[in-house]
């Protein structure tokens, strides 16, 4: 393939790639994003997002077809409300970034836009003196050579001429508010670090040194640094670093001890975040492993319900009939059926039923002819064998 390119000088959109390279993204959803994002603000919001498209010449078919496109990968939002006369308002939100749609609705209110970073806390400081630009080994780097006097007949007699950097020079006038910036600074009393947290170890222990120094971590502790490594998956705004994850995972594995599952513990620190964000992951999840820390034993049952006990084996029946078994209570001997008609025939007083032994098939009846007479076991067989034919 050859290319030839040249960069445009005027009339050009910028189009990220995130756009150009989307698969999901078909070509006229990605021509209708382009031609929007160069259209002024004035023009691109006095018309529908349909009228747009026939100005293109789009068809209305391949038009829905982008239309959804762009609202599967969060470039269109939309939302439908109706009037106070009963008619039906559809406002549309186009973007040329991906935007979740609780970012799309603070965009529409009139918030902060979620693609702004915070601004800073804090005036803006004055600028300390000196700042010049120096070379490594320290020598100030001047692009321009220093005006001054022509050099006397006896400058090479002075020790520091100012053309180059004497008492009355503009370069040491510089070099000196630099010194005593260095001195300042120097002389400040060094700000003490912040206390740690709780479940934060120090600076000096052993979280702060190589990855694995704990010889013996634990399991609970291992799963729990892995599965707070994982938690951006969910939402981007909770990824951690390696030591903050290593600092909270003590707290976590605490909760693994006392019997949360892994899938528990991640829905209790991803659900129901802030609509607004979270601005520190490692602050918030803090603060949710603390305040929602289950107890260490299981609640107690609630109040008339007692626990159900385990059901014992089952057993043969005594009982009369068929044998067969079934699950005691209380160390009965027979079931319940049979328990009711030895009731049923005491009260009124009925002979208990005799058991009929069951009824020999066509094999034990040959067995029995044959024994009782050898001659006539033909005609035995033959009977018994039609009989069994015709479901006798």
């Amino acid at each position: 393939m050859l290319r030839h390119a040249i960069a445009p000088l005027s009339a050009y959109t910028k189009v990220s790639h995130s756009v150009v390279r989307n698969p999901r993204l078909t070509s006229d959803a990605k021509v209708l994003l382009c031609y929007l994002q160069g259209l002024p603000e004035s023009s691109a919001t006095s018309k529908a997002l349909g009228e747009h498209a026939a100005d293109l010449g789009m068809k209305p078919r391949a038009y829905q077809r982008a239309k959804e496109s762009l609202a599967a990968c969060g470039y269109l939002h939309e939302w439908r409300w109706q009037g106070g006369r009963g008619r039906w308002i559809t406002e549309q939100l186009v973007a040329n970034v991906t935007l979740t749609r609780d970012e799309a609705t603070a965009l529409r209110d009139g918030d902060r836009s979620p693609t702004v970073p915070d601004p800073t806390v804090g005036g803006p400081a004055p600028s300390e003196p000196g700042g010049s630009p120096q070379d490594e080994d320290g020598e100030k780097n001047n692009p321009l050579p220093p005006t001054g006097r022509p050099p006397s007949p006896d400058a090479g007699d002075r020790e520091e001429p100012e053309e180059r950097g004497g008492r009355g020079s503009p370069e040491r006038a510089r070099a000196e508010a630099q010194e005593r910036a260095r001195a300042e600074v120097r002389e400040r009393p060094e700000v003490p670090p912040p206390a740690p947290a709780a479940g934060d170890p120090g600076p000096g222990s052993e979280s702060d040194s190589a990855p694995g120094s704990d010889p013996d971590p634990g399991p609970e502790l291992v799963r729990a640094e892995r599965l707070l490594l994982t938690l951006h998956h969910a939402h981007r705004d909770l990824r951690l670093g390696v030591r903050e994850a290593r600092a909270l995972a003590a707290v976590a594995a605490e909760w693994l001890r006392r019997g949360v599952s892994a899938g528990d513990l991640r829905h209790a620190l991803t659900a129901h975040l802030p609509r607004t964000g979270v601005r520190s992951a490692a602050g918030f999840l803090r603060h949710r492993l603390t305040e929602k820390l289950p107890p260490e034993t299981p609640p107690e049952a609630p109040f008339g319900e007692a626990p159900r006990p385990a059901p014992g084996p089952l057993v043969e029946c005594e009982g009369a009939g068929e044998p067969h078994a079934f699950r005691p209570v209380a160390g009965e001997t027979r079931c319940g059926p049979c328990r009711r008609e030895a009731a049923r025939g005491e009260a009124f007083g009925a002979p208990r039923p005799e058991v009929r032994p069951a009824r020999a098939d066509w094999r034990g009846r040959v067995a029995e002819a044959f024994a009782e007479r050898p001659g006539a076991a033909w005609g035995v067989l033959h009977g018994a064998a039609g009989a069994e034919a015709s479901g006798g």
